[in-house]
């Protein structure tokens, strides 16, 4: 991660010399301040890799103000090696510093961080008013669907902003700073009244804070999200007028009483309006109907307006008889989601699966059973993918099979999984691969669907043998986890019960297409 350069009101920090070493890790230099610490570039002693170090003294707070640190650091922390997503930062190491000749930063909290090339902040700052910064569309999918992944696993960020959105190589963005991340209790959970007033719904200058804090709702980042994507859109522009940040919450308010109108700014596109405009409805009723999820689906059809229509079968099958070629090549993926079932903690980080000539093991789909023959070159290129032994072209097919019966118009609304290998549309962009080479990565086109459920199933099988799982279940594992998560099959050290009628379909399969 970055900072974002030293925001108003941040104190001056006492900073470590370039070459400090903190644990396993060696400073070099600063790459920003804030309210709270300083941070660095830093390099793993062991291997070279570079991370980002937040250092947070904590020698000159007053002991109330410590124990917030404290809770904070624990907050981020906790959310941190919970929630694993390619669109979110990562905490790899909580440090102490060891600086005796340093009183002031003697016992600092150090935070070992991905590390990213710079915030949105920053570009903002850089950016031309009035015009949306470089790759707008992009930033904002990635924003979308990092925070669609923290509601729906129970978290608000509860901090969203351009601060908190980091860009990394390759066209990364995360969401960081988790500080006030809080885990929800039913419809709420409660913070300590940190928030920015820029991005705070207009509700939360009404609400009174208690003992536990102040109250908080996934309504909240909607808004914030909002107040975001303006700023993203239009090189920095912020919805309500005003020259400081107290002006600005106070026009916000004025348009939450309905005293005043929500002018945004002229030059957006009609589409972005609207959903900036569903993101600032005044009060937290108006915006309870769009959830992150929805959003993360509507920024995905805004960032790729050019989609392809949806396919009949016959057509779709020649489209995949006539990409099959194309599909090949190393792919990097980011852990986000599986192809379906309960939705609960799919997906765990990103990783990268190798690729080249499969196994001489592997074996290919027999010339009589019942895959399509259309769909067959498609399946043995995507199994080609992945270099476990596993992932064969027979066990890919068994698995579409148990999906969806190869039915490329499948659907199941209710969970909302589609297409031939029944992803979620939201689970299927954290892991999407472009496998017919259109351009275009769709849930609804069988050599996207197909591909991308290869690197899936790769990266759980090394996850469960990571885990030590028995080699023998694997193939088990892979269907269960593609219907549940890794997390799910390795905690309950299994099959989990409610899937072991859908896994056994799945091996039954694979025994006909490897006899």
């Amino acid at each position: 991660m970055t900072s974002s350069g030293a925001e108003q009101g941040a104190l001056e920090m006492p900073r470590l010399p370039a070459g400090f070493r903190i644990e396993g890790w060696q400073l070099d230099a600063v790459i920003g301040s804030g309210g709270w610490g300083t941070v660095y570039e830093a390099r793993a002693v062991a291997d070279g890799t570079v991370v980002a170090v937040k250092v947070l003294p904590t020698g000159a707070l007053a002991p109330g103000q410590r124990a917030a640190l404290g809770e904070l650091v624990a907050r981020e922390v906790r959310f941190s090696a919970e929630a694993d997503h390619p669109h979110l930062v990562r905490t790899h190491a909580v440090c102490t510093v060891d600086a005796p000749d340093l009183p002031a930063l003697d016992g600092a909290i150090a935070l070992v961080m991905d590390r990213a090339e710079a915030s949105v902040r920053q570009v903002l700052d850089a950016a031309a008013t009035g015009r949306p910064i470089p790759d707008a569309p992009r930033v904002l999918r990635g924003v979308a669907a990092g925070l669609a992944h923290m509601h729906g696993a129970g978290w608000v960020h509860g901090d969203l902003k351009p601060a908190n959105v980091l860009l990394g190589a390759d066209g990364a963005v995360w969401l960081a700073d988790f500080g006030l991340a809080t885990e929800l209790e039913g419809t709420h959970a409660y913070v300590p009244p940190l928030g920015t007033l820029d991005h705070v719904p207009p509700e939360w200058w009404s609400q009174r804070t208690g003992a536990d804090g102040t109250m908080v709702r996934p309504t909240a980042d909607i808004w914030a999200f909002g107040v975001l994507a303006h700023q993203v859109l239009t090189g920095g522009l912020h919805p309500f007028p005003g020259a400081t940040a107290r002006a600005r919450s106070l026009a916000a308010q004025a348009y939450a009483r309905g005293t005043a109108p929500l002018r945004l700014d002229a030059g957006l596109d009609e589409n972005w309006r609207r959903l900036i405009g569903d993101c600032l409805a005044p009060d937290h009723a108006g915006r309870l109907r769009h959830t992150a999820a929805s959003l993360s689906a509507r920024v995905e059809q805004l960032a790729t307006p050019r989609r392809r229509r949806r396919l009949l079968p016959a057509a779709a099958m020649a489209l995949a008889a006539a990409t099959a070629a194309a599909i090949a090549g190393t792919v990097l993926i980011g852990g986000g989601g599986s192809g379906g079932g309960d939705g609960e903690d799919q997906g765990r980080g990103a990783r990268a699966v190798a690729t080249g000539t499969h196994s001489p093991a592997a074996e290919e789909i027999p010339e009589d059973s019942d895959v399509p023959a259309a769909l067959r070159p498609v399946i043995v290129k995507a199994a080609h993918r992945c270099t476990d032994a596993e992932v064969t072209p027979a066990f890919l097919a068994a698995m579409l099979k148990a999906e969806s019966g190869f039915d490329v118009n499948a659907a199941r609304p209710a969970s909302e999984e589609y297409g031939i290998a029944m992803w979620t549309p939201s689970v299927f962009r954290a892991w999407a691969v472009d496998g017919d080479g259109d351009g275009d990565k769709d849930y609804r086109s069988p050599p996207d669907a197909i591909s991308t459920m290869s690197l899936y199933v790769c990266w759980l099988d090394q996850q469960f043998k990571k885990a030590d799982m028995p080699a023998k279940d694997l193939p088990a594992l892979m269907a269960a986890g593609y219907r549940t998560s890794d997390r799910t099959v390795i905690t309950e050290g299994g099959v989990p019960e409610r899937v072991k009628p859908h896994v056994e379909k799945v091996l039954r399969y694979l025994a006909d297409y490897e006899r």
